[in-house]
C-alpha cells in the first residue's frame, strides 16, 4: 500500500483522526500492518492478511532482512557514494531523536546520490536499523538536512530561492514547494515462502512536483 503524507498508521491516543489501519480493516479485517511509516512519510508499507504470513514478516523484520529503500530530497550538494553514517540514536519524551553516543541504540544508514541540483540533492537512503526518525536526524548529522523538515533545522523549499525572475501577484503569499518532510518510503526488497518480492510505490504530487521544478530550474 502506498500511504499518503498526514495520514497516522496507527491510531494516535491524543486524537479521533482515522488512520491508515483502521481505513484497512473497514475493507479487511483480517489485516496487519507489519511496520510503521512517520505520519508526515508518504510511501510503501507492508499488511499482511493472516497471522502466520504477519509472524514470518515480523521474523524478517527483526533480522533485518527486508531492504527499505527511502527517497529525500535535501538541504545542499553532496555526492554520497556508500556513504555510511553509523550513528546511535535516543529518543526523548517529546519525540523528539538525537545522536547520543553516550547511551543510544546503534542506528545505520547507508546514502546515494541519485541527482545533484544547485540547491538540493535527491538521495537514495537506507535504514539499516529502524529507529525513530533515524533518516531525519542522520542527515542532519551530516549537514544534509531534508528539506521541509523543520523539527531537525531544515528550511521550507521556495521556488523563489532557485528561479529566476521569480513573481508574485501583489497580495499573494508564497507557499512553499512541500509543506511536509520531503521523505518517501520509495521500495521494499524481501524473500518470503521462497518468493521474491520488489515493492515499488510511486511518487506522490507533492514529491514529484518538486523534483520537476527542480529539474526545470534547479539544474548545475
Amino acid at each position: 500500500m502506498n500511504k499518503p503524507a498526514f495520514l497516522s498508521t496507527l491510531d494516535e491516543r491524543e486524537t479521533e483522526r482515522i488512520s491508515l489501519l483502521r481505513l484497512a480493516k473497514s475493507y479487511n479485517t483480517d489485516l496487519q500492518v507489519c511496520h510503521r511509516l512517520d505520519k508526515e512519510t508518504s510511501g510503501i508499507i507492508l499488511f499482511s492478511k493472516n497471522n502466520e504470513i504477519y509472524r514470518e514478516i515480523s521474523i524478517l523484520f527483526e533480522h533485518r532482512k527486508i531492504s527499505k529503500v527511502y527517497h529525500a530530497i535535501c538541504q545542499g550538494n553532496h555526492n554520497f557514494k556508500n556513504f555510511e553514517i553509523n550513528k546511535p540514536l535516543s529518543t526523548n519524551s517529546k519525540g523528539f531523536s538525537k545522536i547520543d553516543f553516550g547511551g543510544g541504540k546503534e542506528s545505520l544508514s547507508i546514502i546515494n546520490t541519485l541527482k545533484v541540483y544547485k540547491h538540493f540533492t535527491l538521495l537514495e537512503c537506507k535504514p539499516i536499523t529502524g529507529r525513530l526518525h533515524q533518516l531525519r536526524v542522520h542527515l542532519k548529522s551530516v549537514n544534509a538536512p531534508i528539506s521541509a523538515d523543520e523539527r531537525y533545522g531544515a528550511e521550507m523549499p521556495l521556488l523563489s530561492s532557485f528561479k529566476r525572475k521569480f513573481k508574485l501577484g501583489k497580495f499573494e503569499d508564497e507557499k512553499p514547494i512541500i509543506n511536509r518532510v520531503a521523505l518517501h518510503a520509495f521500495s521494499l526488497n524481501f524473500e518470503l515462502c521462497g518468493k521474491k518480492y520488489c515493492l515499488e510505490a510511486p511518487y506522490p504530487k507533492d514529491f514529484k512536483t518538486f523534483c520537476t521544478l527542480l529539474e526545470k530550474y534547479d539544474q548545475i
